[in-house]
């Protein structure tokens, strides 16, 4: 998608949550680590926020001022639907927090890749790193999440571009592109 982008003559910042500064990259350690401590459900959802906030005012805030494109992978729906589904935290207050912590920065686009979670945790398995603290909670969590996600889509459809399980790769892609066209076609570049 990056490459997409940029051939567009865009200036493109790609970012991962938690991370992407030097302080959420720290954050990232402590939530995901396999050896990590226990973290109750609130102090994970806190500090994926903390992770967050720190992210948007250094880095994608700076970005957009520059009317640079900004690719996220995460962002907080991820908190709604794995710290509110998936460990049952209270959504509206999650939301409220997130909605504080980002200055009301939520994105005009998402794309929700409807994977289902036991193919999601079967391709994290044969990952080459092995999986991260969150991956580790079961299918059922995983089903609560994708629940969440399939929630907070079908709540926003004009932000949300649901992309199916069995498209193929070259597929997916072309469904992204055209979304994006769409959306500037509308709103302009």
């Amino acid at each position: 998608m990056r490459r997409w982008c940029l051939d567009r003559g865009r200036e493109v910042v790609v970012t991962r949550e938690p991370g992407s500064t030097p302080l959420s990259e720290q954050l990232r350690e402590l939530l995901l680590g396999p050896t990590s401590p226990p973290i109750s459900p609130w102090a994970e959802a806190l500090l994926y926020t903390a992770a967050r906030a720190q992210l948007v005012a250094e880095v994608i805030q700076p970005a957009l001022a520059r009317h640079a494109w900004v690719i996220a992978d995460r962002y907080a729906d991820s908190t709604i639907a794995y710290q509110g589904y998936g460990l049952g935290l209270d959504v509206k207050r999650l939301r409220a927090l997130h909605a504080a912590a980002i200055g009301g920065l939520w994105p005009d686009l998402t794309f929700l890749f409807d994977v289902p979670a036991a193919v999601g945790l079967a391709r994290c398995a044969m990952g080459q790193m092995g999986q991260d603290r969150i991956e580790t909670r079961g299918l059922r969590f995983h089903d609560r999440v994708n629940d969440g996600y399939r929630r907070l889509a079908a709540a926003e459809p004009g932000r949300y571009t649901v992309v199916p399980p069995d498209l193929s790769e070259e597929e997916a892609h072309q469904l992204v592109v055209n979304t994006i066209e769409a959306y500037l076609a509308e709103v302009g570049p």
